[in-house]
């Protein structure tokens, strides 16, 4: 076991014993206030050619064959408590889980979507060569304008074209950077700026 490795276990147990009341509570003032289903389950790669199941807390209204990234043509879909969730990063709490399954480490480039993988084979082949992260560079580097960006899409066709044309192309020269350059030291530099990140955005 490595020592990147060694640390997502031992930090995502620590987190998931300390969090405990807390994410039980977000469990139950959903159920309260929102209703089932409680998570979000997606499908997502953790390599080119393994998938797995992305965990996270609701923050949208269920339709059936939902597909493609958030822009802003699902924005009315976000529900209120979903909102706040999202804005506080809290609904990523139960990717702590994904990273004890060892689905995630806790920095890395996020999980892309199996149509993304396979639409860009040659893009990831590079990006997944390290296992994807809840926080990193090009998440700290590129989320609030990626947000701006995809916010002005009025339609699912719209978001596709931004997202691939767009996004895309600009967090994989992120993702590469970081994959040269990662460091244990710099994976907690990143997750102590993401930390900060969140009480400045709050």
């Amino acid at each position: 076991m490595d020592a990147k490795r060694a640390m997502d276990i031992g930090f995502s147990t620590l987190l998931l014993l300390l969090l405990a009341p807390v994410i039980g509570g977000l469990v139950i003032w959903l159920l309260l206030r929102q209703g089932r289903p409680i998570f979000f389950l997606s499908e997502r790669m953790s390599a080119p050619d393994r998938p797995f199941v992305l965990v996270k807390f609701r923050t949208m209204e269920v339709v059936e064959n939902d597909q493609g990234v958030c822009g802003g043509d699902k924005r009315a879909r976000i529900t209120p408590q979903g909102r706040w969730l999202r804005r506080s990063r809290l609904d990523e709490l139960p990717q702590l889980w994904n990273i004890l399954k060892g689905d995630l480490s806790f920095v890395g480039p996020r999980p892309p979507l199996p149509s993304y993988v396979h639409a860009f084979p040659e893009i990831y082949a590079d990006i997944l060569q390290v296992k994807p992260g809840v926080t990193g560079l090009a998440t700290l580097a590129f989320r609030q304008r990626e947000e701006r960006m995809l916010k002005r899409c009025r339609s699912p066709e719209e978001t596709h074209l931004a997202y691939v044309t767009q996004c895309i192309p600009k967090k994989a020269r992120l993702d590469r950077h970081y994959i040269r350059t990662r460091t244990l030291a710099g994976d907690m530099l990143l997750v102590f700026q993401t930390i900060g990140d969140l009480v400045r955005r709050r």
